[in-house]
C-alpha cells in the first residue's frame, strides 16, 4: 500500500519536472487561461495520470485488478491529453452533450474521440476485472461506472484543487473501507500535485481529471456490490445531466460548507472572479501565445 502511494507520488513529481523542462510541441500548447484569466500550465494532468498508472502497477490485488487499473487510467489519461492539446478551439463543442451531438452529425471532435476512447478503455477494463465481476450485466454496469466517473470528475475541474479534493476524499474513504492500494496511489498522486493546483500554477485538465475519475470508478467496480454500483451509476448520470443545466460552481458558492471546503488552501477570490463563468482546460479556456 505504501509502495503504491510512494510510486504514484514519485512518478507524478518526476513527470511534471520533465514536462516543465521540455514542453513537447511547444510551451504555448501546454498553456491555458484559468478562471482569473491568468496563464496556467497543464503539465499536471499527464503527470498525475502517469503516477496513477505506475501506482496501479505497484498495487497488490492480483494481475486482473492491476490490468483493469492500468487500462482504465492509461486510456483516460491518453484520450484526455489528446483533447487537452489538440482541441480545435474554433469549432469546439462544449460538454458531453455537445460532443455527442457532433458525433451524431458525423463530425469527430477531439472531445468526441475522448468520449469514444474512454468508453472503450472502460469496457476493456471491465473485461479485465476478476471473473466474479464479468457477467454481461456487470460489464455493462462497470463500463458505465468507470467512464461516467471519469467524466464526472472532469466536470469538477473548474476551480483550483476542486477535483483533487473530491477524489482525494473519495480515495481516503475507499482506503479505509476496502484497504485497496489503488486508493493509496490516488492519494500519493494528489498529494504530489495539489500544491501547484491550489496555487493556480497548474491544472489537471482532462487528462488528469479523467484519470482520477476512472481510477475511482475501477475501485468501486472491483469492490462494490451490484446494487452499490448501479446506485453509483444512477448518481453519476443524474449529476452529469444536471451539469448541463446547473452550474456546479454556483451551487458550491451558494452553499456555505461546500464553499469553505472549496476555498480551503486556495488564493482568495477577488471582485473580477466572483461569479465568473465555469472554465475547464478543454471546454472553455483558450490557449494564449506569449
Amino acid at each position: 500500500m505504501l509502495l503504491a502511494a510512494f510510486a504514484a507520488a514519485t512518478t507524478t513529481t518526476l513527470v511534471r519536472r520533465v514536462l516543465h523542462a521540455t514542453h513537447p510541441g511547444g510551451r504555448t500548447r501546454w498553456e491555458r487561461l484559468n478562471h482569473r484569466g491568468e496563464i496556467i500550465s497543464m503539465v499536471e494532468g499527464p503527470a498525475v495520470g502517469a503516477g496513477l498508472v505506475v501506482g496501479g502497477l505497484c498495487a497488490s490485488g492480483g494481475q486482473r485488478n492491476q490490468c483493469a487499473t492500468v487500462i482504465a487510467t492509461a486510456g483516460a489519461t491518453g484520450f484526455g491529453l489528446i483533447d487537452d492539446l489538440f482541441e480545435d478551439t474554433t469549432t469546439r463543442s462544449k460538454g458531453l452533450k455537445g460532443h455527442l451531438g457532433a458525433l451524431a452529425r458525423g463530425h469527430v471532435t477531439t472531445g468526441g474521440l475522448k468520449v469514444l476512447g474512454i468508453g472503450a478503455s472502460a469496457f476493456a477494463a471491465s473485461l479485465a476485472l476478476p471473473s466474479n465481476k464479468r457477467t454481461a450485466v456487470d460489464v455493462v454496469v462497470n463500463t458505465a461506472l468507470i467512464a461516467g466517473a471519469a467524466n464526472l470528475v472532469n466536470l469538477l475541474d473548474l476551480r483550483p484543487g476542486r477535483a483533487a479534493k473530491a477524489t482525494g476524499a473519495a480515495a481516503l474513504i475507499a482506503l479505509l473501507r476496502w484497504q485497496d492500494p489503488r486508493s493509496a496511489a490516488t492519494l500519493g498522486a494528489v498529494t504530489a500535485a495539489v500544491p501547484a493546483d491550489l496555487d493556480e500554477r497548474e491544472m489537471l485538465g482532462d487528462s488528469g481529471a479523467n484519470a482520477l475519475g476512472a481510477l475511482a470508478g475501477v475501485t468501486v467496480a472491483a469492490h462494490g456490490t451490484r446494487t452499490t454500483r448501479v446506485v453509483a451509476v444512477a448518481g453519476i448520470v443524474a449529476l452529469t445531466l444536471a451539469s448541463e443545466k446547473v452550474s456546479f460552481s454556483r451551487v458550491i458558492e451558494q452553499t456555505p460548507w461546500l464553499h469553505r471546503i472549496d476555498m480551503f488552501g486556495r488564493r482568495p477570490l477577488d471582485s473580477t472572479t466572483q461569479g465568473a463563468p465555469d472554465q475547464s482546460a478543454s471546454d472553455t479556456a483558450q490557449s494564449r501565445e506569449l
